[in-house]
């Protein structure tokens, strides 16, 4: 059973930084992305960072890269999203997704069967 388990949302003013965790099991034989998504009041679900699992190789959406890193600990127990320079733009439930994708279509949340429950980041101006 894949289990995800999302925390670390909160509240912070613009500026500031968060880090959130996922705690994720049974997932690494029958996937292999891990990823971060977010979605905003009125807007669909819209992918914020990626990690190949195996392999470590990174992906982040445009409006996040040089802010948001995504990591994993050494037992891929864990993936990790570390914000900085948060701006109200990036107010949004986070959710921490597994799936099977390729190196194009790392993007398309059609392709994570697994989702987390989310977690809730509110940036303030």
């Amino acid at each position: 059973i894949v289990q995800l388990l999302e925390s670390g949302g909160g509240s912070v003013q613009a500026g500031g930084s968060l880090r959130l965790s996922c705690a994720a099991s049974g997932y690494r034989y029958i996937t292999n992305y891990l990823a971060w998504f977010r979605q905003r009041p009125g807007n669909e679900r819209e992918v914020v960072a990626a990690i190949l699992h195996r392999g470590g190789l990174t992906y982040y959406t445009d409006s996040v890269k040089g802010r948001f890193t995504i990591s994993q600990d050494d037992a891929k127990t864990t993936v990790y999203l570390a914000m900085e320079t948060l701006t109200p733009e990036d107010t949004a439930m986070y959710y921490c997704a597994a799936g099977v994708a390729g190196s194009d279509d790392w993007n398309d949340p059609r392709n994570y069967e697994y989702w987390g429950q989310g977690t809730q980041v509110t940036v303030s101006s």
